[in-house]
This record gives C-alpha cells, sequence and structure tokens, in this order.
C-alpha cells in the first residue's frame, strides 16, 4: 500500500503584488493568511508531502505573478508542487513546469475542453495531470461547478470522474463545496463514492478541522490523499503532527 500523502493548500489571490495566501469558507468570506513561497516552505520544513497552489483570481493578466510564486517556492521546497487556476492551455501548464511545478490542476478548462486533459497528458505525462472536481450535493447527486463554484454545470461529478480518468488524468482533486472551510470533516460519502469509482488517486479537500476527520478521509473516504488549508494556516496542526497522529492510528505516512 502506498503511503497516504498530506497536502496544505495554498489559495492565492494574485492581485496584488508577489501575491497572498488567502482562505474562505464555501468558497467565500475570504481571510489574509500569508505570503506564498514564505508558508510553502514553512510547510516543507514542517514534514508536508506536497505543496498546492490554487490562483483564485485565475486570468492570464496575473499568470507572471504565478510563475515567480512558482520559482521563489521550488528555491527552497523540495516536494512536488501542483499549480491549478487560470491553466486553460498546453502552454499555460508549460510556464509553470518551466519555472518547477511537477504537476497542474485544471478544472473549468477540462470541463469546457475534455480534450485538454488528453493533450496534457500526452505532453507531460498523466502523472502531471490533476483533474480538479469542485462539487456540492444535488438531490440524489454530486453536480459539478466551474469558475471557482460560481456555475453549475449539471454535471454528474462521479461521471467526470470517470472521464477524467479516461481522458488521461493521473490524479482527481475533489472539493466538496457544502464542507469547504467549514472545518466540519470531509464529506466521507462523497469521498469514497469517487475513490470507488476510479483506479487513480484521490485528494479529499473541503472541511479539514481535526486530526480525526483527517484520518476518516483517508480511511472510511478511501482517498489518497488530504489536502487541507485552516488547520495549517492559522496553526492549529502542522502537516508533521498529523501524519504522527495517522501513523498511530495504522495509517501508512512517510514520517
Amino acid at each position: 500500500m502506498l503511503a497516504k500523502r498530506i497536502i496544505p493548500c495554498l489559495d492565492c489571490d494574485l492581485s496584488v503584488p508577489n501575491g497572498r495566501v488567502v482562505k474562505g469558507t464555501k468558497f467565500k468570506q475570504i481571510r489574509y493568511a500569508g505570503v506564498p513561497w514564505e508558508l510553502a516552505k514553512q510547510y516543507y520544513e514542517q514534514g508536508a508531502d506536497e505543496i498546492c497552489f490554487l490562483d483564485i483570481t485565475a486570468s492570464a493578466d496575473k499568470r507572471e505573478t504565478m510563475a515567480r510564486v512558482v520559482e521563489e517556492t521550488c528555491r527552497e521546497v523540495f516536494v512536488p508542487v501542483t499549480v491549478g487556476g487560470g491553466i486553460k492551455s498546453v502552454e499555460d501548464a508549460n510556464k509553470v513546469f518551466k519555472v518547477g511545478a511537477d504537476k497542474v490542476s485544471i478544472n473549468t478548462a477540462a470541463i469546457k475542453q475534455p480534450k485538454l486533459v488528453s493533450e496534457l497528458s500526452r505532453r507531460f505525462g498523466s502523472q502531471a495531470v490533476v483533474v480538479a472536481i469542485d462539487a456540492r450535493r444535488k438531490g440524489s447527486f454530486w453536480e459539478c461547478s466551474i469558475y471557482g463554484g460560481r456555475k453549475f454545470t449539471g454535471i454528474d461529478a462521479l461521471q467526470w470522474a470517470k472521464k477524467a480518468e479516461s481522458l488521461g488524468a493521473g490524479e482527481i482533486l475533489l472539493t466538496s463545496m457544502d464542507k469547504d472551510g467549514t472545518k466540519e470533516g470531509f464529506d466521507l460519502e462523497l469521498t469514497r463514492a469517487v475513490s470507488e469509482a476510479v483506479n487513480i488517486p484521490v485528494i479529499a479537500s473541503g472541511g479539514a478541522g481535526s486530526l480525526e476527520s483527517i484520518a476518516a478521509a483517508l480511511s472510511a473516504g478511501k482517498a489518497d490523499a488530504a489536502l487541507a488549508a485552516s488547520i495549517f494556516h492559522f496553526g492549529e496542526y502542522t502537516p508533521n503532527e498529523v501524519k504522527e497522529f495517522l501513523a498511530k492510528k495504522q495509517i501508512k505516512v512517510r514520517l
């Protein structure tokens, strides 16, 4: 069995010089958390398995700022770095790979132009392509959203996860919009359903609040990794503290 991964997520507002890390609740109520590369270095030193940057401003004129964030980060951070937000083409992806990113995460562009998933996979390898799914419960299914949760698509998250895998995605970043930022625990039903539907790794996101909630996502939820923001940004836990707890629960992690 592969070790489970703990991944701090840094939502980046690139509308200011050098960018800033922010955190919201259910994709709203944003508050400031810190400087992107400084937090990334801190989490790396505290045992993070990977770092995920998500550009929540995601417009073309901010892309150079994200490139700088990645470049500054990769000078002193030596775990895989994923970049998402505003990646709409092979050329966009290539820019962040050139400055040190290991993976790109795509959501809106993947749903609007599914062939991009295949193009990225052929060019950079499936291991470098993460398809992000932001979904909320709607009746009997979970509905995918795009544009940072501002537009809903009618697409079933489970069916889209399967299609993304068939297109060449190497990983799914699954965020429950119902749980995002609430610290009430992950949506275990959604996480488990997607994890069982695909044969590629699933990263659980949205709702990390306690050590038990992370353990539940990796065990009952069957996720391969857990992504969290608030608990790290505001000093409740370090990645190593999370992993030490998981190890005591007999969940395999890298210590």
